[in-house]
């Protein structure tokens, strides 16, 4: 196999660690879990207030349970 035909099969996995290196050195990751559980609390705080009902016979279920 020539340098060729193995760039054409492993440049996405060169190019995900790459990225992953320099995520890592730059200490980016900590932004990024950051805007991560950001993202993920306004999703679900969003889904609460549209479903307050559901949201609550479920959570109603759950403590019944325990």
């Amino acid at each position: 196999m020539n340098l060729k035909e193995f760039w054409n099969n492993y440049k996405g996995a060169m190019i995900g660690i790459i990225v992953a290196i320099l995520i890592l050195v730059t200490r980016l990751h900590d932004l990024i879990l950051a805007m991560v559980v950001l993202v993920l609390g306004a999703l679900i705080g969003n889904y609460v207030q549209q479903n307050k009902e559901e949201v609550k016979t479920k959570l109603k279920a759950f403590i019944d349970k325990m």
